[in-house]
C-alpha cells in the first residue's frame, strides 16, 4: 500500500518537522505500508482563509498527480482539510481528511471535544467544520497556541527541553477546556498532533488526547482495504460526483499555467 501525504509545510523551512513527520508515520504504519510526505511552497503562511485557499489549490493538483502516480490514497495532512471535497470528487482512490478522521472518531471518546489549535485565527474555521460533518454540537471549545510551525522545530531536532516546554503550553491551553466541560482534547493541527503522538495513554486531566497525525494514517489503511475488499467508494451522487477529465484538465492547466493572456 502507498499512501500519499499533503503537508501544507514547506520542506526546507521545517525539515526536522517533516523528516519527524515521515519517519513517525512510516514507523506506526501497517506492514508493507509506506507513505510519501510531500510539502508546499510558499507554505500556510500568513492564516486565514486566503492562504488556506491557496495551498488547497496546490494540495488537489498534488493529490490528482499521486493517483496518476499509482498511490492508492491520499491524506490531507492540514487539520483544516481545505480542498478535501473538492480532491475527493476528482479521485477514484479514498481522499481521507486529518480534521474529518480525527473529528468523528473522538466523537466516540467522549461527547464535548475541545480543540487546541495553533493560531486562534482558526477558531473559525473549526467550528464551521464541525457543523459540516454534523458535529458542530459536539465542539464545544476551540483555544489557540498562538504559535508558529516553525515553534516546533527544535522539539522535531531532539531538542527535549523544547518538546517538553512545548507540550507544557499545549497542555496549559487544553487545561481550562477540560475545567470548561470538554472530554476528549483534539490537537487541531498535525504539528502539535505529532508533539503528543510520542506521549503513551497522555491525557489532559480526565480527558484523553487525540493523535490526529495517527487516526488519519490508520483511516487512510482502513479505507484502502475496504476498497479492496468491496469496491467501497464515497457516493458519486451529488455529495461527491466525479468531476469529469475537462473539468479535471482545465484545473491542472491553469495551476501549470495560470490565468495566460
Amino acid at each position: 500500500m502507498k499512501i500519499f501525504w499533503q503537508s501544507f509545510i514547506d520542506r526546507s523551512a521545517s525539515a526536522p518537522y517533516m523528516e519527524r513527520l515521515s519517519a513517525y508515520l512510516n514507523s506506526i504504519a501497517a506492514p508493507g505500508t509506506t507513505v510519501h510526505v510531500e510539502g508546499v511552497s510558499p507554505p500556510d503562511r500568513a492564516f486565514g482563509r486566503l492562504a488556506e485557499f491557496r495551498c488547497a489549490v496546490m494540495a488537489v493538483d498534488n493529490g490528482l498527480q499521486a493517483e496518476a502516480d499509482g498511490y492508492d490514497a491520499v491524506v490531507m495532512g492540514h487539520f483544516q482539510d481545505p480542498g478535501l471535497h473538492e480532491l475527493r470528487s476528482a479521485l477514484r482512490i479514498p481522499v481521507i481528511g486529518t480534521g474529518e478522521a480525527t473529528l468523528l472518531a473522538a466523537s466516540t471518546l467522549g461527547r464535548r471535544l475541545g480543540l487546541v489549535t495553533l493560531d486562534p485565527v482558526f477558531e473559525v474555521w473549526h467550528r464551521e467544520q464541525a457543523d459540516l460533518i454534523g458535529l458542530g454540537g459536539r465542539v464545544t471549545h476551540v483555544t489557540g497556541m498562538a504559535c508558529k510551525p516553525e515553534d516546533f522545530s527544535q522539539a522535531f531536532a531532539g531538542d527535549e527541553t523544547a518538546r517538553a516546554r512545548m507540550l507544557a503550553d499545549f497542555t496549559a491551553c487544553a487545561r481550562p477546556l477540560v475545567d470548561g466541560g470538554a472530554d476528549v482534547i483534539i490537537p487541531a493541527g498535525v504539528l502539535p498532533g505529532l508533539l503528543v503522538g510520542g506521549e503513551h495513554g497522555f491525557t489532559v486531566g480526565h480527558a484523553p488526547v487525540v493523535n490526529c497525525a495517527a487516526v488519519a494514517l490508520k483511516s487512510a489503511e482502513m479505507w484502502v482495504q475496504l476498497k479492496a475488499l468491496n469496491g467501497l467508494e464515497p457516493s458519486r451522487g451529488p455529495s461527491f460526483a466525479l468531476a469529469p477529465d475537462q473539468a479535471v484538465d482545465d484545473f491542472r492547466k491553469l495551476v501549470r499555467e495560470g490565468r495566460g493572456g
